[in-house]
């Protein structure tokens, strides 16, 4: 990519520090943004656990001279399970205990970032850092950077209608909340009519998990907004073809520049999808395309709700239950739960489903298989990093949201009519009825003319058209470089 903007003698190279927190939905993100940078002739410091680092997908060959990865070891914490670095290792009920050890990496980051300060003069990666890119949980991390002069520009991988949800600190004590029904509704800072607003379980879940103060001594409100505060520059990853105008509030509310970091799609992983011949593949992925090979085009939903989000065994007989009651074909793939070799289902499902459906527990290429021509739907909890994969090939969406921000986007999703949401019946606990199930996958997977999944697949298509205009995705990470390039100017 020609660097226009970047090439000028003033414009040196930058060294970032980028720092995600540590769960596989935001450290995922960081590297696509990292690459970016690279790509763009900067330098990147990648700081995270580990074995994070180890899971990692390989960086592109051309751009790891300017990715460096940095380990941090985790500081051992009484409960949290030996080995344990990120969410997926760790049940919902000990992530509170990962932010503890988390918390624990303040002194060994101040080390490395003195050290890497330490080296004037230098070049690449060698030189100190221009900036910091912490998370939202890094509420600790800006006073050590102001320590040695160092600039924060904070990433968030939240949608953008999360962040016009929850809104800054000083509109909160204007319009408390604290109750979950204070969270069923739009804030008042959002124009009417809006569609966000959280139904009750997802509610109950947010003041629980993220307005209450945890194990840790802080809630994640409270780190997000101490974090915030503490940095002149936000990048959020949003675009306004998928956002449309709550990008543009996001200024407004927060008071200083909240820049559009696009999607962040894996647009190399899915051109690669689309052409992969599959020779390297083990026995189950192999099988797995060979069954999708099979079947007609468009015919098959994958389901898939992520490496973060699991389901309770009620939730895993309810939805079973559902795509059997749906009668189309499936990719079903189960996240293995921790401590255990894989969910129960429901007995006699995957004989019932032998030849119509798929299971698969544990991993699968998942970009691959939503480019397989046999896939005309996707499942999922609406989480924006499965999203950001499923628009870049026009898929109409079944949506089942189980917690955070993901409620908040189903809702966007559906208004926009690229797909449904499954309901939820809260009668004393969290369940959805698999009648409902099979009824939502029924809409989007069966396709006639006049029938509303035409509607949903057309939506779609038209989704990944846009996000597939490269050069305008492009342009939201130019302009995040060059806020990042003029303010170092600034700064020197």
């Amino acid at each position: 990519m020609a660097e226009s903007k970047n090439d000028e003698p003033s414009s040196s190279p930058l060294h970032v520090v980028v720092f995600p927190w540590l769960a596989f939905g935001h450290i995922i993100p960081f590297l696509e943004l990292s690459e970016h940078l690279a790509r763009r002739g900067h330098f990147v410091t990648f700081v995270s656990a580990p074995r994070n680092l180890a899971k990692l997908r390989p960086v592109l060959p051309e751009l790891k001279p300017r990715i460096r990865l940095a380990p941090l070891p985790l500081p051992a914490v009484e409960g949290l399970p030996a080995g344990a670095e990120s969410t997926a290792d760790v049940p919902p009920e000990k992530v509170e205990l990962l932010k503890v050890a988390f918390d624990g990496l303040a002194a060994p980051f101040a080390t490395f970032l003195a050290d890497a300060c330490a080296a004037a003069g230098g070049e690449g990666h060698g030189k100190k850092p221009d900036w910091i890119v912490p998370d939202f949980a890094h509420h600790w991390l800006p006073p050590i950077a102001d320590e040695h002069k160092v600039p924060c520009a904070l990433f968030l991988i939240f949608p953008a209608a999360l962040l016009v949800f929850i809104g800054p600190k000083a509109l909160n004590e204007a319009h408390p909340r604290a109750a979950a029904e204070d969270f069923m509704v739009p804030p008042p800072w959002i124009p009417s009519p809006s569609p966000i607003a959280y139904r009750r379980h997802e509610a109950e879940w947010l003041v629980q998990a993220s307005c209450r103060p945890n194990i840790s001594g802080a809630s994640d409100m409270e780190r997000f907004w101490n974090t915030l505060e503490r940095c002149p520059l936000v990048a959020c990853r949003c675009s306004r073809e998928v956002d449309g105008s709550l990008c543009d509030l996001l200024d407004e509310l927060y008071g200083k520049p909240f820049l559009p970091s696009g999607l962040l799609a894996p647009y190399d992983a899915a051109r690669a999808g689309a052409a992969d011949g599959g020779g390297d593949d083990d026995a189950e992925t192999a099988g797995l395309l060979r069954w999708l090979d099979a079947q007609p085009a468009r015919s098959v939903l994958y389901v898939a709700f992520g490496s973060e989000a699991p389901l309770a065994p009620e939730q895993v007989t309810a939805l079973a239950l559902g795509l059997e009651l749906a009668g189309v074909r499936f990719v079903w793939v189960l996240r293995r739960p921790v401590g255990e070799d894989s969910p129960e289902l429901p007995e006699g499902f995957e004989a019932r489903g032998a030849g119509r459906g798929v299971v698969r527990v544990g991993w699968v290429p998942q970009v691959r298989v939503l480019a397989h021509a046999a896939v005309g739907g996707f499942f999922t909890h609406a989480g924006m990093s499965s999203l950001a994969e499923s628009f870049l090939f026009g898929h109409p969406l079944v949506m089942l949201p189980l917690f955070a921000d993901q409620g908040l986007t189903a809702r966007l999703m559906a208004e926009r009519r690229v797909g449904v949401e499954v309901p939820w019946r809260v009668d004393g606990g969290r369940a959805f009825a698999s009648e409902d199930v099979a009824a939502a996958v029924r809409r989007v997977m069966l396709v006639e003319e006049g029938e509303e999944g035409e509607v949903f697949r057309r939506n779609a298509e038209e989704l990944k058209e846009v996000l597939w205009d490269t050069a305008r995705q492009e342009r939201y990470i130019d302009d995040l470089v060059e806020h990042l390039l003029v303010q170092r100017r600034a700064d020197s």
